[in-house]
């Protein structure tokens, strides 16, 4: 049946006046805690997000007693708890004063990447990346560089977690697949025989012919 004439329109306002509102959700927590199941260790860089509460949220790092410290709760000794683990702490603790907060919980590693790339240096990584990524972090290789002879070095011995050919090389494999942690230093080697190597043999070869040439004139 349809409205009579005078209520269609205040029907209309009214429908006008009273929005339907959808309130924003945080995202799924299977969404944020990607490695939930890895275990943290000291050197670590912990990217924590409490929704909502700014002041509450950064990279915290896991020092070498394996504690780490935030805001509110304190210190908190999180040597061989997951990241899972770790989250639920965070949360509980933040329970005093927010209404059940949602915490999300992502390591980085602390990495060296040095020899022949282009920006040597110290990164904060994500353990999702591949060795790949990380020398690109770096600048990429120099024309001197060689991708086939990377080393994965840990208190300066050479690691074979699932790094070498007989686990089926690190192309296309996580850091955290690999056995990557925070402290572990990605060295990429020279090459056997290099562009500059040529050039400087080329020039050594220019500089003897030119000597000899010298000699036999005088």
């Amino acid at each position: 049946m349809r409205a009579p004439p005078i209520l269609a329109p205040l029907m209309l306002l009214g429908s006008m006046a009273a929005p339907v509102v959808v309130a924003q959700q945080p995202p799924a927590p299977a969404a944020q805690d990607a490695g939930g199941a890895y275990h943290v260790r000291p050197g670590d860089v912990l990217r924590i997000v409490v929704w909502g509460q700014e002041a509450y949220s950064g990279e915290y790092r896991i020092d070498e007693r394996g504690i780490l410290e935030y805001p509110i709760i304190g210190e908190i000794r999180a040597t061989d708890l997951t990241v899972a683990e770790l989250r639920d702490r965070i949360r509980r603790g933040l329970e005093t004063i927010f209404n059940n907060p949602f915490v999300s919980v992502r390591p980085q590693f602390r990495m060296a990447v040095l020899g022949e790339v282009r920006a040597p240096g110290l990164y904060v990584v994500d353990p999702t990346l591949s060795v790949l990524d990380v020398v690109a972090m770096a600048g990429g290789p120099t024309p001197s560089g060689n991708l086939n002879r990377v080393q994965l070095l840990r208190g300066g011995q050479e690691l074979r977690l699932g790094f070498g050919p007989e686990q089926g090389g690190f192309r296309g494999r996580t850091l955290q697949e690999i056995g990557v942690r925070s402290g572990d230093q990605i060295v990429v080697r020279r090459k056997a025989f290099s562009r500059e190597d040529l050039v400087l043999l080329l020039q050594v070869v220019q500089i003897v012919g030119t000597v000899a040439l010298i000699l036999r004139t005088y």
